[in-house]
C-alpha cells in the first residue's frame, strides 16, 4: 500500500445528509426526517432514519461503547470496515464527536479519507464496507449507543488497516 511522505492535515467539514450520503445516514431528529405524533400526542417519532443492514443470518446488536476522550488534532492510527453488514453510533451524551471516514473500496487510498464534526444530537449510521476510524469523543469521555451486526461463530465482518505511517491528522 503506498503513503504520503509528508502528512496530510484533513479539514473537518459540518456533518450533514448531503455531505454523509456516499458513507451512509446521519441520524439526528431533524426537520427532514419523517416525523409524527405518537403516545397520546406527547412525543414525536422521527422515523426511519437510518438503513440497518446485518445480512442474512445474522443479528442486531445493541451495544454501549465508552470512548475517552481525544485532544485535537489528532493522528489517526486504524481505519477498519465491516463488510457484512451497516454499523451505526449515537452519541448518548449531548457532546460532539469526529467522525472518519472512506467510501467502501477493495484497497483505502489516503486521498479518499474525509472527516466530519457530528455536532451534539447527531449520530451515524456507516453503511456496509465504508472504511471508518475507531470513536473519536472530543471534550471528555462519552458512551454511545452502538447498533451492529452479529453474526454467527467465524463471521468474518472486520477488516483493518494500519494507517499511522501515512501520518494523517484530523483537526
Amino acid at each position: 500500500m503506498e503513503h504520503p511522505t509528508a502528512s496530510i492535515h484533513l479539514p473537518i467539514q459540518d456533518l450533514d445528509a448531503a455531505r454523509f450520503a456516499p458513507y451512509g445516514e446521519v441520524i439526528e431528529a431533524g426537520s427532514a426526517a419523517r416525523q409524527f405524533a405518537i403516545n397520546q400526542g406527547f412525543a414525536t417519532r422521527f422515523h426511519d432514519l437510518a438503513r440497518l443492514d446485518v445480512g442474512p443470518d445474522a443479528r442486531v446488536l445493541v451495544n454501549i461503547f465508552r470512548a475517552l476522550p481525544r485532544s485535537l488534532p489528532v493522528q489517526l492510527q486504524l481505519m477498519e470496515r465491516h463488510p457484512l453488514g451497516s454499523q451505526a453510533f449515537v452519541a448518548m451524551a449531548e457532546l460532539p464527536f469526529l467522525v472518519v471516514v472512506a467510501e467502501p473500496a477493495a484497497q483505502l487510498h489516503p486521498e479518499q479519507i474525509r472527516c466530519f464534526l457530528a455536532r451534539p444530537g447527531q449520530g451515524v449510521n456507516y453503511a456496509k464496507g465504508v472504511w471508518h476510524h475507531p470513536l473519536i469523543a472530543l471534550e471528555r469521555p462519552c458512551d454511545f449507543l452502538v447498533i451492529d451486526r452479529g453474526g454467527p461463530p467465524g463471521d468474518r465482518n472486520l477488516d483493518e488497516v494500519d494507517v499511522s505511517e501515512w501520518k494523517l491528522w484530523a483537526g
